[in-house]
């Protein structure tokens, strides 16, 4: 894959075929998705650095959800791309459901992985919590309480490269960006753009995702017209990372649509 600034944001880009664009959780980058993209080579991947994530620019000021969404939408038009085949898991499916709700014409085809459009009444203190231990703990010391959440037990041991190369993303990524996007996270509510959501759409949650448990995939597959709602058992909140093999299962719904 090959690196691209589109905009104001930064892209590894490879393949060929119908464009297909994937959107990383919250404090990690696009390279998250390198292996994936493998497994992908009959689209046109593109896997996009968020706001201040990667290697993507930030200017330091607050921002939404809604605002990175925009982003992707300048960075499209950047590289011509009208519509688009998009997956987001964690907070980039947050993006994603946000994207396609506000541009429905733009997106053919989404999946939405560990993700939710709403974290609940008190999502804005329990995210403010959140964003000042990841603006004050030092970026190792916030590892422990990451890889519970991210990957299950079995996987920690039986996979430990994979396992280092996603803390590795984690570890370069600017405590300060970190602390803006969970702030973001705190204030969405993509709930009323749901409805408006017209793609054929795809909503994967991991059995043991605690972050955004299966209830909350349950809501988005209730809400978005259509929707299909895989739980996928064993797995926690980063569920295609830790069983690429799952790429099989998107590339048929990709291909079927």
């Amino acid at each position: 894959m090959n690196r691209t600034h589109a905009g104001t944001l930064s892209l590894l880009r490879g393949g060929s075929g119908a464009p297909f664009v994937l959107l990383h959780p919250l404090a990690l980058a696009g390279e998250l998705w390198r292996p994936l993209a493998a497994r992908l080579d009959r689209f046109d991947v593109l896997t996009v650095d968020l706001r201040g994530h990667g290697e993507s620019e930030w200017d330091g000021e607050p921002f939404s959800i809604e605002d990175m969404a925009a982003d992707l939408a300048g960075t499209l038009d950047v590289l011509g791309l009208d519509e688009i085949s998009l997956l987001g898991m964690s907070m980039g499916g947050s993006v994603a459901m946000t994207f396609a709700g506000k541009y429905p014409d733009r997106v053919r085809s989404l999946v939405l992985a560990d993700t939710t459009a709403w974290y609940g009444e008190n999502a804005a203190t329990a995210w403010a919590e959140r964003a000042g231990k990841a603006a004050e703990t030092a970026r190792p010391d916030q590892l422990p309480f990451q890889l519970d959440r991210w990957f299950s037990p079995g996987f920690r041991e039986s996979g430990p490269d994979e396992v280092d190369r996603v803390c590795e993303i984690f570890l370069h990524t600017d405590s300060r960006v970190h602390a803006a996007a969970s702030v973001a996270m705190g204030a969405l509510d993509a709930r009323p753009l749901l409805p408006s959501i017209s793609a054929n759409t795809l909503v994967l949650a991991g059995e043991h995702d605690y972050a955004t448990p299966p209830s909350m995939a349950g809501d988005l597959a209730n809400a978005i017209p259509g929707a299909t709602l895989e739980i996928l058992p064993g797995l926690r909140h980063l569920s295609l990372v830790e069983r690429p093999g799952l790429v099989t299962m998107i590339r048929r719904f990709l291909e079927n649509v």
